[in-house]
């Protein structure tokens, strides 16, 4: 049995194993000289880690300074590539620990697992009926964007997969010396790939390239792994439950945005839309046909040992007739299943090809279960046939499709097509300058009328042509690939009611949404509004009222099942208002709208638009289902998984495993609690919690407001003391950093914004004005801090935002964020902002502490404060060098491009050693 309790050892061993390979890499690549050079950097870091002093700080910057090409880019490379090293060796150690659990005894359950969310429900002694009830309700949809896209190469993501497997190959107390010895020369030669590998894109990558970038995840370990939760719940459930049946429905499924997404991204064309259609169904054919072509192995049968119904084989007879040219059926005419299987296989490969290919997945599906069916005839009755059920699971899950892929774009675009449209056929030619209320009636009335609006033959502008394919393709797509394909449009910017009747008039134009003459409704598609500044928050729930009152879009949404999703932006709040005041409104909005929706029996989706970055709404998943409103959980969750997150989730089967499973089971086990306390509105949360949030939310935004909108000096600040511009040329996105390529802050990406500001280890979106409104708050009332004391021990959104600004600032770092400072060309300007970022820092962290009980920040997980104190040291390096190489460059009159590849190799070093771009 593996032992991982002695504290970390194990992962100790790891890292310095990994070092040491690295260590003669470099001294083979550069000789004794760079080697003593970066070890000489590392082992000063470390000491001014432990004990800070000026001299010895001072000496460092010097000899970082005077470093020169090549030597200075190998120093870069070696701590870049040692923040790879151990990304690799903490996640092998996280799989390390839950296999620990597994060879448990019995009466030792993981936390956050399925199982544990079963027995929670155990303990909580619901009827077998309402056991069912939670599971029929579980939904988690998880979405995979493009921006900020990964910042890391896919050929280095294999290089770390392979290293990550031979790690854990190493944990095998099985192996022999020659096995061992074999292993460590693999080790080697990976490490050495790594060191000889171009990490640095030297190109853009295109839209069709982040979409093979996000097959990739499905290809790798979701195909697998998703069937694999499934079942695990359906085995938990029949452990605790023995004499029960129990029907475990498709909770858990991927969507995607990445091909999708035309907000802000002109190269997402109905063109590049239909591509990533065809290579999402071309992984999933090609999965079935891998999975099919196993079975055909495994299901050997024959009639000659068990009887078949009379009914399977003639319709095999019969399939063989129809769909097999000679000399395709299977020989063995007594080997009944795979002379199904050798069908199945064949329409399979036709599917979008001929009329013999499968129509929908649906038909695969009932191909499946008749095989089922059958195997019940002469299979053990307590044993099942698990690879047979994993594929129908699979073929439930992905369909044809592979992954939903949602449609978003911006409000402006349907508002400035629509009025070109009225204007033509003479509704009216000035639409923008009406009202809302004006707007409402005239769309209204289009949305009663069942002739179309637009004319075949006339000409529209490009731009508003352009959107009308877009809705044509998205009718396109339902007929070829299915209606599970696209089912959702997203509006960016929702401000109002109209703009998403707009895209219901759009879609009535495709085709998609319907009014026959005698006033029945058809509609295809769901529209989600998506709101992101503070302002559109406040003002969601008014907007979606208005909606809901309105019989033309309750005849929508009552086709689409009465079910309405809402998309919330953590990123353009969070920029808008600072991380707490945003995330506040964010679970407000919630509240309010779903209370209102049950007044009219409309069942909501939240859909929680996430970064990676702890300043765009991140942080682990489980904690993000907790940490909504309870009673909202029952709706379901859907939430991005974007850029870094990739790879850190979902490029290990492992790791995807846990990750999906951990986000399971918060969501069952809130689910069980809110069950036993649905009528007791005080079980949710205290109303004078509510009240101070609120009173905290007002004191933090008008703080942050006060520097980033108020200090007329603050944009100049931000684009001089960070890398901002350098970012430009970091090719990790097909998206343009700002919206309209204009320079005004409002246009600029919340993703840019956040990675510049992580860079230079300031942090700002994640924390800042946070400790005023808390620090204010605490220190009003005697009882106040003891209030928040409470409220962090007894309220998982609370105690999720602490413990998240606990983490922003402890990666955060002021010391090595004042070397920025120096890049300030008003020395005035830098010292008085930076001089009130450095005091809210030290006040925030102090009433941090005071309500968490920390002696230290993140004290509470000591794997994740360690795993901080192991890089910070290492990051150090890095940053200097980008300070020194960005002043050079921005004084130089000449570009060099050598400079400027230096600063990108910094940037994604740092960017590995934070674990995160934005």
């Amino acid at each position: 049995m593996i032992k991982v309790e002695d504290n970390n050892s194990l992962l100790r061993n790891d890292v310095k194993k990994l070092g040491n390979i690295l260590g003669d890499i470099l001294k083979q690549h550069g000789g004794e000289e760079l080697f003593n050079i970066v070890e000489g950097i590392r082992e000063t870091t470390k000491d001014l880690r432990k004990n800070y002093n000026e001299v010895s700080y001072d000496k460092l910057k010097k000899e970082i300074h005077e470093l020169q090409s090549p030597t200075r880019q190998h120093v870069i490379r070696a701590f870049s590539i040692y923040f790879h090293l151990v990304n690799i060796a903490e996640q092998n150690h996280r799989i390390r620990r839950a296999r620990q659990y597994q060879l448990e005894d019995d009466g030792v359950i993981q936390p956050i697992s399925i199982e544990s969310a079963v027995t929670t429900m155990k303990a909580n002694n619901h009827s077998d009926e309402v056991i069912q009830q939670i599971i029929n309700d579980l939904s988690i949809e998880l979405i995979i964007t493009a921006h900020p896209t990964e910042a890391t190469k896919r050929t280095v993501l294999e290089i770390q997969k392979r290293i990550s497997s031979i790690l854990q190959e190493f944990d095998n107390p099985m192996l022999t010396k020659k096995e061992r010895k074999h292993l460590d020369g693999s080790l080697v030669n990976e490490v050495t790939a790594l060191w000889q590998t171009d990490e640095l894109r030297h190109r853009k990558p295109t839209v069709l390239d982040e979409v093979k970038n996000g097959i990739y995840y499905f290809d790798q370990t979701l195909f697998d792994v998703l069937p694999d939760i499934h079942s695990e719940l359906e085995e938990q459930l029949d452990n605790y439950y023995p004499t029960n049946t129990w029907e475990v429905p498709n909770f858990l499924s991927f969507g995607s945005w990445i091909g999708g997404d035309r907000d802000g991204n002109p190269f997402v064309t109905p063109e590049v839309t239909w591509e990533t259609l065809k290579l999402q169904r071309a992984l999933a054919l090609k999965k079935y046909d891998e999975h099919l072509v196993d079975l055909m192995k495994r299901f050997s049968q024959s009639t000659t040992r068990i009887s078949f119904s009379d009914d399977f084989i003639q319709s095999v007879e019969e399939e063989e007739k129809t769909y097999l040219k000679k000399g395709e059926a299977w020989p063995v005419k007594t080997e009944m299943y795979r002379r199904k299987f050798a069908v199945m296989l064949k329409r399979v490969r036709q599917v979008g090809k001929s009329k013999s290919g499968y129509n929908n997945s649906e038909e695969l599906i009932d191909d499946l279960l008749m095989i089922q069916k059958s195997t019940k005839d002469h299979q053990p009755s307590d044993n099942k046939l698990k690879t047979l059920n994993k594929l129908i699971r699979q073929v439930q899950l992905f369909g044809f499709h592979l992954a939903t892929l949602d449609i978003r774009n911006h409000s402006g675009e349907h508002e400035t097509a629509i009025s070109e449209i009225l204007k033509v056929v003479n509704i009216t030619d000035n639409y923008p300058s009406f009202s809302e209320e004006e707007k409402l009636k005239v769309l209204e009335k289009v949305l009663q009328d069942p002739r179309p609006l637009m004319l075949l033959n006339e000409d529209y502008t490009k731009e508003t042509q352009e959107i009308f394919d877009n809705f044509k393709l998205i009718k396109q797509a339902h007929d070829e690939f299915g209606p599970r394909s696209i089912e959702v449009y997203l509006v960016s910017m929702t401000q109002s009611a109209s703009d998403l009747l707009e895209v219901l008039v759009l879609a009535k134009e495709a085709g998609i949404y319907r009014l026959h003459a005698d006033g029945t409704v058809e509609s295809g598609l769901h529209v989600a509004p998506l709101l992101e500044t503070v302002n559109d928050l406040i003002a969601g729930p008014e907007i979606m009222k208005t909606l809901f009152k309105m019989d033309v879009y309750r005849n929508h949404i009552h086709e689409r099942g009465d079910h309405q999703e809402i998309m919330l932006g953590y990123s353009d709040g969070s920029k808008d208002g600072g991380t707490l005041t945003a995330n506040w409104k964010l679970f407000k909005a919630q509240q309010e709208i779903h209370d209102m929706a049950k007044e009219f029996n409309i069942a909501l989706k939240f859909f929680h638009g996430r970064g990676g970055s702890l300043g765009r709404g991140g942080g682990p998943l489980n904690r993000s289902i907790l940490s909504q409103p309870v009673e909202t959980l029952g709706d379901g969750v859907k939430i991005t998984e974007q850029g870094e997150v990739l790879s850190s989730r979902y490029l290990l089967k492992d790791i995807a495993y846990r990750n999906l499973e951990q986000a399971a089971s918060a969501l069952i086990s809130a689910s069980s609690k809110v069950w036993n306390h649905a009528s007791d509105e005080g079980f949710f949360r205290d109303q004078a919690w509510e009240d101070a949030m609120e009173e905290i939310s007002q004191n933090s935004l008008d703080k942050y407001q006060s520097l980033v909108f108020g200090d007329e000096d603050f944009l100049t600040y931000f684009k001089q003391t960070t890398p901002l511009e350098e970012l430009r040329e970091l090719n990790i996105g097909s998206r343009p950093m700002s919206r309209k390529g204009s320079e005004k802050f409002e246009d600029l990406r919340a993703i840019p914004w956040v990675f510049a500001w992580t860079q230079c280890r300031q942090m700002l979106p994640a924390w800042f004005a946070a400790g005023t409104g808390l620090h204010s708050f605490a220190s009003k009332d005697e009882g106040n801090l003891v209030m928040l004391q409470d409220m962090y021990q007894k309220w998982p959104f609370f105690q999720s935002t602490i413990n998240n600004l606990q983490m922003a600032l402890m990666t955060a770092d002021m010391q090595t964020a004042k070397e920025y400072m120096t890049l300030v060309e008003d020395k005035s300007i830098a010292d008085r902002i930076f001089g009130e970022i450095q005091e809210e820092y030290n006040k925030t962290k102090d009433v941090l502490l005071k309500i968490s009980g920390n002696e230290e920040l993140l004290d509470h997980t000591p794997n994740i404060q360690e795993s901080i104190h192991r890089r910070n040291p290492y990051v150090d390096p890095l940053n200097f060098l980008q300070v020194d190489l960005i002043q050079s460059m921005r004084e130089s009159d000449e570009k060099s491009e050598e400079r400027l590849t230096d600063v990108l190799l910094t940037i994604s070093g740092v960017a590995a050693g934070l674990v995160n771009t934005g």
